[in-house]
């Protein structure tokens, strides 16, 4: 089956640093069968039968070990990552256009009712159980709301990923 693993954080400002070829060989190691590397930022995809929580626990272990890093791992499977796309709430160039937060649990509904009330001028959002789309209308490097502080709010792992990214992972 299809999956795919979102590493958040590696290769971002010359932080913890891993290089595309090194994940390849880590997802080898790891049994993750016909491995490929989006980008270097942490975007596999490859073939597994293994459930997604134990994939992640897998990745999140070697990382660990062989580098020192905490560094959180979501993996889907790649239909729940189409349905993500397929129901952005979003449209035109503003889906295009947006983030989309992967959410590692479900927030609980009281925190996100009580999230909603957020605002920041151009910054438009929709919470679900699994992901945050949002489109920011200055862009994200001048954004209020981040994928921090969604996190921090919310009190769950996220990682965020662009239209481009999540589409082109699924062709993958």
């Amino acid at each position: 089956m299809k999956k795919i693993a979102f590493l958040r954080g590696i290769n971002v400002g010359g932080h913890k640093k891993f290089p595309k070829a090194e994940q390849v060989a880590m997802a080898e190691r790891l049994g993750l069968k016909n491995a490929e590397i989006y980008l270097h930022t942490g975007n596999w995809v490859f073939q597994s039968e293994k459930d997604t929580e134990e994939i992640s626990n897998l990745i999140t272990t070697e990382i660990t070990e062989k580098y020192g890093w905490q560094v959180p791992v979501l993996v889907h499977n790649a239909s729940k990552i189409e349905h993500i796309l397929d129901n952005c709430p979003l449209f035109g160039e503003k889906k295009t256009k947006s983030y989309f937060i992967l959410l590692k649990t479900a927030p609980d509904q009281k925190i996100i009712d009580r999230i909603q009330q957020l605002s920041s001028p151009l910054e438009e959002f929709f919470i679900t159980p699994s992901c945050i789309y949002i489109y920011y209308g200055e862009g994200a490097g001048k954004a209020k709301l981040s994928s921090n502080v969604f996190e921090k709010k919310l009190g769950v792992v996220a990682t965020a990923r662009n239209y481009n990214t999540l589409s082109k992972v699924l062709t993958l």
